[in-house]
């Protein structure tokens, strides 16, 4: 059994942005939005968690029953509890590893960044 790496947080209800900016511009009034590429990686971690735990459920229940002595009573049982071990043990590596490409993106993308209106242009 894997744990889960840190689900992105999606914007929460009255989260406001930062208060000021970072950088020779921290006078300046700045516009923030929530940034669309964070919220992509929230929206595939709320997809893609339920569709992993189904898969780990759909073979979770034929290991229970193939591992029970009432179940088999021939070697062939041995091996097929064997394949289905090792395919809960893959799932639970595919799981890790989508889970963990998420997890360091969302970790390496800002939450807030400025928004296009209202910035200065040359030449408006």
């Amino acid at each position: 059994m894997y744990v889960d790496p840190p689900a992105p947080r999606p914007r929460e209800l009255g989260e406001m942005p930062p208060a000021t900016a970072t950088g020779p511009l921290d006078e300046q009034p700045r516009v923030w939005e929530f940034n669309p590429e964070y919220q992509r990686l929230v929206t595939a971690w709320q997809e893609a968690l339920p569709l992993l735990d189904k898969l780990s459920k759909a073979l979770d229940k034929p290991y229970a029953k193939a591992r029970s002595p009432q179940t088999w009573d021939a070697p062939v049982g041995s091996r097929y509890v064997e394949d289905i071990g090792q395919w809960r043990t893959r799932l639970g590596l595919y799981r890790q590893a989508v889970l963990t490409a998420i997890s360091d993106e969302a970790a390496d993308t800002p939450r807030w960044i400025p928004a296009p209106a209202g910035a200065p242009h040359a030449f408006s």
